[in-house]
């Protein structure tokens, strides 16, 4: 779905964390914490962000390689897709009405 992003102008980005001037986002479901603590650095410094880091005891450590379709094993991407083909075929097909809209 990233390359969806195109339709609205962005460029697709498999950054945790993206910067663009005065606008940061995240991606992906744990990115979430990786953009909480970027931003808390950007508002109130790297050692805030380190301590609270430290308070959650935040230090990824995913047990398999290939968290990403870059990173995914051949097989396991394929039983993927497959699984997801009618799901995102419905997703693909309402951004897109979306992005006709603006």
């Amino acid at each position: 779905m990233r390359d969806s992003l195109t339709l609205f102008g962005a460029i697709p980005s498999s950054a945790r964390v993206e910067r663009d001037g005065n606008v940061i986002t995240g991606g992906g479901v744990t990115a979430g914490i990786d953009f909480a603590l970027t931003l808390i650095a950007e508002l109130h410094g790297e050692e805030t962000a380190q301590m609270i880091q430290l308070y959650l005891e935040y230090a990824p450590a995913p047990p398999f390689l290939g968290g990403t379709p870059e990173l995914a094993p051949t097989g396991i991407l394929a039983r993927v897709e497959e699984t997801m083909a009618d799901s995102l075929q419905q997703r693909r097909a309402l951004v897109a009405q979306i992005a006709a809209r603006r």
